[in-house]
């Protein structure tokens, strides 16, 4: 087609890969350049502190040491996604006779999308586990801050998700985002399955969750959201049958999946379950296991399991944090995938069993709750911001980097 002629009729015209790019940079690259400058300040003070307190080098490099202080980003659950990526499954449920566990720890407890990454990447690249996991990580991290960006900004416009994207970059917790975690990799396909619930591309939704289900357990807040969400436009029949059909099923198609093989291959219909109770200490308890923990921290005791006095606190405030920020959020009347994610998330979490100090970690995940305090800083001028943002990302490298890794159990 010649310049300046005009498309025949029903012909939609085609917009130039580079104009596509450039509106792609304009969205979404101011978020990504703050999320990225606050995460490579926050790590460069995680890693000072490594390097300063040396406590990595005395410790064993599974459990937070290594001969670098980057090394310790490859140990505790990164041991276990690596050797998924080595070795692959072998799922059994064997007697713990001489430990803490009453089943000894199994790998199957670790969902395969990350750890099959891991495998691909480092198969093809050549960088070995470790840097094939962190590479997976970090990329994520910015898919992830897109993610928050977009959602953000469908509920207060382009500063609220400029602003909740770097929020996320020194939330509790943020340090295992550039480790070899999964976090980062769940957060992205989560804050994209909301985006695409919320905007109604139904077969985008669908895909993105069924990723999302084979990343981590705690994928099953995500796919009630989204399911319900679809099983609501299917009742208004305003968006057809296929897209939010496919939303409800597929998803729950590759969780249960993944669940049921564990078990026939345990012998066992619940293996996976007993599992996570016998050989991870980890499983729902109503919350009284959360009730414990508070319980005794307030008071300054130590009768509960695993406690890590400075990881302990850090994670009290959190807990405290949350109605703080989660009234606020509802108040908005946001959409209905991001309110059944982030209740049924914090009550998963709340509600189960786990080291408490790991709460700053597991919170991470409940991304909605940066919209009520973007909403509050987006008023501010961009050196009041600068501040508060720096100032915040300084101290991640403290909270969110050395305290999980190096104070506690991240």
């Amino acid at each position: 087609m010649t310049e300046g002629s005009v498309p025949p009729p029903g012909v939609r015209p085609t917009e130039p890969a580079d104009g596509a790019g450039r509106r792609a940079a304009a969205r979404f690259g101011p978020a990504l350049v703050l999320f990225g400058s606050l995460k490579l300040l926050g790590f460069a003070v995680f890693m000072g502190l490594l390097d300063s307190s040396g406590k990595f080098r005395t410790q064993n490099p599974r459990f937070g040491g290594g001969a670098h202080p980057w090394d310790v980003l490859g140990g505790w659950d990164g041991w276990w996604y690596q050797n998924v990526a080595q070795a692959g499954y072998h799922p059994k449920l064997l007697p713990d006779t001489g430990g803490f566990f009453t089943i000894q720890q199994d790998n199957s407890a670790f969902f395969p999308l990350y750890p099959g990454l891991i495998r691909l990447i480092s198969d093809t690249t050549g960088l070995g586990t470790y840097g094939a996991g962190m590479l997976v990580s970090v990329l994520s991290s910015f898919v992830a801050a897109a993610g928050i960006y977009a959602v953000a900004a469908q509920l207060g416009g382009h500063r609220t998700g400029v602003v909740a994207a770097a929020l996320w970059a020194v939330f509790p917790g943020s340090g295992v985002t550039w480790a070899v975690y999964s976090e980062s990799l769940f957060v992205a396909l989560a804050a994209w399955a909301c985006y695409f619930t919320i905007t109604r591309q139904w077969p985008n939704a669908a895909l993105v969750t069924f990723a999302a289900a084979l990343s981590r357990p705690a994928s099953m807040s995500l796919i009630a959201g989204v399911a319900i969400a679809a099983m609501v436009a299917l009742y208004r029949r305003r968006d057809g049958v296929a897209g939010p059909l496919a939303a409800i099923v597929l998803p729950s198609l590759a969780f249960f999946g993944y669940i049921g093989w564990v078990g026939w291959r345990m012998g066992h219909w619940d293996g996976y379950l007993t599992l996570q109770r016998g050989g991870w200490l980890h499983f729902f308890d109503w919350g009284s296991y959360t009730w414990s923990a508070v319980s005794n921290i307030l008071v300054g005791e130590n009768h509960y399991l695993y406690p890590y006095p400075t990881e302990d606190l850090v994670a009290v405030l959190v807990l405290f944090a949350l109605p703080c920020l989660l009234a606020p959020f509802l108040a908005r009347r946001p959409p209905l995938v991001l309110v059944i994610y982030t209740l049924a998330s914090l009550v998963v979490t709340l509600g189960s069993q786990q080291m408490f100090g790991t709460l700053s970690r597991f919170v991470l995940p409940l991304f909605p709750l940066t919209v009520p305090l973007a909403l509050g800083l987006r008023r501010l001028s961009l050196p009041a911001l600068a501040v508060v943002l720096g100032t915040a990302a300084i101290a991640s490298g403290w909270y969110a980097g050395f305290v999980i890794f190096e104070l506690g159990i991240p």
